[in-house]
C-alpha cells in the first residue's frame, strides 16, 4: 500500500526541470486556457485563485473514479509543476532558500480542474460535487449546455 501511494505521489510531479526552484509569483487575472470543457461532458471549474497540492488533486481524482468505473472516462486538466520550497523548522533567518517540499498547480479563475464523460447527468453533479469540496477553493459544475 505504501509503495503504490508513493509511487503515484512521485507521479504527480515534473519528470524533469530546468532549475530545482521558482519564484513564487502572483496570482492575477483569469485564466485564458484550460477554460472551456474539452473532452467530457461535465466539468468542475475553479472560481478563486489559488495552489492546488499534488495530495488534493489526487483526493479528487480518486473521489471522481469511484464514480465513474468503467462506464465512464475522467480528464485531469491540471497539472503540479510548480515546486515549493520550505526551511526546516527551527533555523534560523538568512542562508539561503529552502529545499522544494512538494508540486502545486497554479489556478486561475476560469479553470477546469477535472472533466468526466460517459455518465448520467445527475450521477456526474453528485461526483463532481463531492470533488468540489476535496478542492481548497469554490468551484462550480458545467454542464454540457453552459459551455
Amino acid at each position: 500500500m505504501v509503495k503504490t501511494l508513493n509511487k503515484f505521489l512521485t507521479m504527480l510531479s515534473p519528470k524533469k526541470t530546468k532549475y530545482r526552484k521558482q519564484h513564487r509569483g502572483r496570482m492575477k487575472g483569469k485564466a485564458q486556457r484550460g477554460n472551456k470543457i474539452a473532452y467530457g461532458g461535465f466539468a468542475l471549474q475553479a472560481i478563486q485563485p489559488c495552489w492546488i497540492t499534488s495530495r488534493q488533486i489526487e483526493a479528487g481524482r480518486r473521489v471522481l473514479t469511484r464514480f465513474v468505473r468503467r462506464g465512464g472516462k475522467l480528464w485531469i486538466r491540471i497539472f503540479p509543476d510548480k515546486p515549493i520550497t520550505m526551511r526546516a523548522s527551527g533555523t534560523r533567518m538568512g542562508s539561503g532558500k529552502g529545499s522544494p517540499q512538494y508540486w502545486v498547480a497554479v489556478v486561475k479563475p476560469g479553470r477546469i480542474l477535472y472533466e468526466i464523460k460517459g455518465i448520467s447527468m445527475k450521477l456526474a453533479t453528485r461526483a463532481l460535487k463531492i470533488a468540489g469540496y476535496k478542492m481548497p477553493i469554490q468551484t462550480k459544475i458545467l454542464k454540457p449546455f453552459e459551455n
